[in-house]
């Protein structure tokens, strides 16, 4: 079987993106999954994701609970889990 055969019934995917807003200058926008970082730690606390902001340029960081965690992972944000060193 050739690779085109093989994936001559295959549609192209749309991208993943996502609604985020910028605490500094307000601005609300879409990213794509390759723009956010999600670091995952022990507990709520450590847990959170990242971006910079496209309009202002800012460092963004916020609280990411489970239901974040389970979009961001599901939508294929690079991931970065934290360990404890005790």
């Amino acid at each position: 079987m050739s690779v085109a055969a093989a994936f001559a019934g295959m549609r192209s995917v749309a991208p993943v993106v996502f609604r985020a807003g910028c605490p500094d200058c307000r601005g609300r926008f879409e990213l794509a999954a390759s723009a956010l970082r999600l670091a995952i730690g022990a507990s709520s606390r450590t847990t959170f994701y990242s971006f910079t902001c496209p309009e202002c340029g800012a460092a963004v960081r916020k609280p990411a609970g489970e239901r974040i965690v389970e979009l961001l992972t599901g939508g294929g944000v690079r991931t970065l889990r934290l360990h404890s060193t005790l």
